[in-house]
């Protein structure tokens, strides 16, 4: 191996290979009369149909942590969780230092017992109640349209 491709291979190009940042998710959904729907929300940036996600927190476990951006970013109050993620999605996500990290998403699915009119976040984003399929037809990373078609 010559000097240069040595340098590439193991100083340089690592630097470019980081690792996938993780983020919890919670896939919020309701049975009603015409079968189940999931609720999707704004992101605050571009106003892109979401899922509720966010950085892992402290002192809570990979659901709790879920459990609680679904009541910051949705209002969702009460809901049964489930104890392992439903689904893994990836998607690159731009940090406030304007550096795309690639984010690994794990996805807990939350059955919806209470939905708040005043949350945290209300007056940032925008909620909506869709069947899975118009949901996969409009969030737009191809892992989370798969997990909401296989719901």
């Amino acid at each position: 191996m010559t000097g240069k491709l040595r340098a590439w291979t193991e100083l340089v190009r690592p630097i470019f290979l980081r690792p996938r940042r993780l983020q919890v998710a919670a896939l919020c959904y309701r049975m009603n009369d015409g079968g189940k729907e999931v609720l999707l929300i704004t992101s605050r940036g571009t106003g892109r149909w979401i899922i509720p996600k966010g950085w892992p927190i402290d002192g809570k476990d990979a659901p709790g942590a879920a459990l609680q951006e679904a009541w910051e970013e949705a209002g969702v109050r009460a809901g049964r969780i489930t104890g392992e993620p439903v689904g893994i999605f990836c998607y690159e996500k731009e940090l406030s230092t304007g550096l795309p990290v690639q984010v690994e998403t794990l996805v807990f699915a939350v059955e919806v017992s209470k939905l708040e009119k005043n949350y945290p976040e209300v007056d940032e984003r925008d909620r909506k109640w869709v069947s899975p399929a118009a949901a996969a037809n409009m969030v737009q990373e191809p892992q989370l349209q798969q997990i909401l078609r296989d719901m």
